[in-house]
């Protein structure tokens, strides 16, 4: 018999379904944030927390930005919503203009949609659309990457590669296969940048074309940089190697740039940082600075071409959102573009790459630091597992620092740091302090 329902009193945690929480743990020992202004969180007994993360990957600009503010209020004021149905507002085309400009190669095309796991979905399905419409609906297959993270919808935890993420959900999408991760620490531990070793991680591609021939497979995703995993940076050559194979069998190349666009690694995105244009891009975080919620996938112009066929007044791709390109969301954004351009945050972020670089690896030595990465503003630290107990160092270290007045990302024994693009030279320094004693008190 089903208890009673009772309603839950005021100041109760209880209420909230907390999203990837430990709900019981948290709710024991809360960890509350009540305000936020530029690099920093306070708590709501007013303790200061350096943001360590730019919230989750996303705050690129610092918190509290006035000029983000003043945009959303004055759009609240004009309009609050527009269905993008059959119908349009100014905002959204505009907008998209700004990013084509912005975007390198013929990427001059932008799908709107509300988070980094719609924008995959989304551009999961435009592949497969793009397929079909060019007389390959044979190509129904997604490749993604182990160790890869693209939201969770079912389309992407289906190419996406950590594992409980996955265990829980059944089947997922059919027809789905996996490239190896590019994470090689007995060869590339400790490097600073790009890893030497690994290009020919890429290779698996010609396997799978082997095993499952080219005419069934739409297209591949991977992010540039692993983020929710750990942070790792892909080889050097590795995504040139890749973009060559997809090539070369008519295979879709799509890049989850949900954490490296919009100035991570020091350029746009990281297609610009590498050199290699996919034919789709997702982005979401950086590009409302976190504000409201957005995301998007950037599309070059011969897949976009490939589905403008059939008669004028036929909807050319059965998908979207009641929330796509949001008034609110579209002012934010483009707020959001002015300060990156005129604070000139890419190429800030691009000069204290090195300096941040410097930091994170003067703590190679603590106790049970078994590997550090870093690519522009990011960095991902490994630690030894504890004995049957996988994951408690790296928890205990994410509380440590917590305690201590830095905000950290946990995944497993790895914590990653990815600071706002705003930060000083001397809050990198307090951020690898506290990173370093948390280590320690942790071990």
């Amino acid at each position: 018999m089903t208890p009673p329902a009772t309603a839950p009193t005021a100041n109760n945690l209880e209420a909230f379904f907390m999203p990837f929480t430990a709900n019981r743990q948290f709710k024991k020992n809360p960890r509350l944030l009540a305000r936020a202004k530029g690099v920093h969180y306070w708590t709501p007994e007013g303790r200061k927390v350096i943001d360590g993360t730019a919230g989750l990957w996303c705050v690129n600009a610092g918190h509290g930005r006035e000029e983000i503010k003043a945009a959303i209020a004055a759009q609240l004021e004009e309009m609050d919503y527009a269905p993008s149905f059959q119908m349009g507002h100014p905002k959204s085309f505009e907008l998209a203009a700004r990013h084509a400009a912005m975007l390198p190669g013929d990427l001059n095309h932008a799908f709107y949609c509300n988070s980094g796991s719609e924008a995959v979905d989304s551009a999961l399905k435009i592949a497969l659309a793009w397929q079909r419409a060019r007389g390959q609906g044979t190509r129904t297959r997604l490749i993604g990457r182990e160790r890869g993270y693209h939201g969770v919808g079912f389309g992407g935890i289906s190419v996406g590669g950590m594992v409980n993420n996955r265990k829980q959900w059944g089947t997922m999408l059919p027809g789905v296969d996996h490239l190896p991760h590019t994470h090689v620490p007995s060869k590339n531990a400790f490097s600073r940048g790009l890893p030497e070793h690994g290009a020919e991680l890429a290779d698996a591609l010609e396997g799978l074309v082997a095993l499952h021939d080219a005419s069934t497979i739409a297209a591949v995703i991977v992010e540039p940089c692993a983020g929710s995993t750990g942070y790792l940076p892909p080889p050097k050559g590795y995504l040139q190697r890749l973009r060559q194979i997809c090539d070369k069998h008519g295979i879709l190349l799509i890049f989850d740039e949900v954490i490296t666009g919009f100035g991570r690694l020091g350029t746009g995105f990281a297609a610009d940082y590498f050199g290699v244009i996919p034919d789709l891009m997702t982005v979401a975080k950086g590009i409302s600075n976190a504000t409201v919620p957005m995301g998007g996938v950037f599309v070059r112009k011969h897949v976009y071409d490939g589905l403008m066929n059939g008669p004028e007044n036929v909807v050319e791709l059965f998908h979207g959102y009641t929330y796509s390109a949001h008034p609110l969301a579209c002012a934010a954004a483009m707020a959001v573009l002015d300060i990156y351009k005129d604070e000139g945050l890419f190429e800030r972020c691009a000069e204290l790459s090195k300096y941040w670089e410097d930091g994170v690896h003067s703590l190679k030595g603590l106790p049970g630091v078994t590997d550090i990465r870093n690519l522009g503003l990011a960095a991902g630290i490994d630690m030894e597992a504890r004995k049957d107990a996988p994951g408690a160092r790296g928890f205990d270290t994410f509380i440590k620092a917590f305690e201590l007045g830095l905000m950290v990302r946990q995944a497993g024994d790895t914590i990653a740091m990815s600071p706002p693009l705003v930060i000083e030279k001397a809050q990198i320094d307090e951020i690898i302090d506290l990173a370093g004693k948390a280590i320690k008190q942790a071990a």
